[in-house]
């Protein structure tokens, strides 16, 4: 298919802000630095000053990056990054090996959100968002989760229990959460296989959930967040 201009352009635009991006997050620019003037920095890249623009306000409504009139484009603390944002967790994730600190607090904040979610979706799940459960389920049994589409069915499984919340405030960190899920189960199969079969944990909280039992559902979604904890904490013995 021929790409029109348009398209072209954003790819551009997404090209300059991941590399740019990527700097940022991997430290070769630091919080309140500022980055090189427009001018200076279209032409090391090699682009348009209107592209370069383009990719700063991307970067921008990721929280990395702030501009002022007439005093340029600074690095934001890190206390403002979206570390959730899907864009922001691949530019991590594919710079190299995460920063162990980094990936507790990923799971730390599943440890928090996702039992608490899935006793909600216990509750509140009508019987669309189990038969969806159920075939994502089905799609990680029959792929693997060292392998995209298996990866592909362990992220949405996720995201539908957020959904299944039926809180709305939840569900906006939906796509984060599952973006999370994909991107450490990817790194913990980086050698082509998984260190165990995590299933049998989805498994209990897919049926913890369709049975309608909040504390199950939480319980069995703790265990299956802490062995997955476990799983990546094992890397780096």
């Amino acid at each position: 298919m021929r790409r029109t201009p348009a398209r072209q352009s954003l790819r551009l635009h997404g090209s300059i802000a991941q590399e740019i991006g990527t700097a940022i997050l991997t430290g070769r620019y630091e919080p309140n630095e500022l980055l090189p003037n427009e001018v200076t920095f279209s032409e090391q890249l090699q682009v348009s000053r209107t592209a370069y623009r383009e990719a700063v306000r991307i970067l921008a409504a990721k929280g990395l990056v702030h501009s002022r009139p007439k005093a340029g484009t600074r690095i934001s603390p890190r206390n403002t990054w979206h570390f959730l944002d899907p864009d922001v967790l691949r530019w991590i994730f594919e710079s190299g090996a995460p920063d162990p600190t980094f990936l507790r607090e990923l799971f730390e904040l599943r440890q928090i959100v996702e039992p608490a979610a899935a006793a909600l979706a216990a509750e509140r799940r009508t019987p669309e968002q189990i038969a969806e459960l159920r075939r994502a389920l089905e799609g990680m049994e029959r792929h693997g989760l060292a392998v995209e589409e298996g990866r592909n069915a362990d992220r949405l499984f996720h995201e539908l229990i957020l959904g299944a919340t039926g809180n709305e405030a939840l569900g906006t960190l939906a796509s984060g959460i599952a973006s999370a899920v994909r991107w450490t189960t990817m790194f913990k199969a980086r050698d082509g296989q998984m260190p165990r079969d995590p299933l049998p944990e989805h498994l209990a909280v897919f049926l913890a959930i369709e049975k309608g039992d909040p504390e199950l559902a939480r319980s069995t979604m703790a265990e299956l967040v802490g062995l997955a904890l476990n799983d990546i904490s094992a890397l780096g013995d």
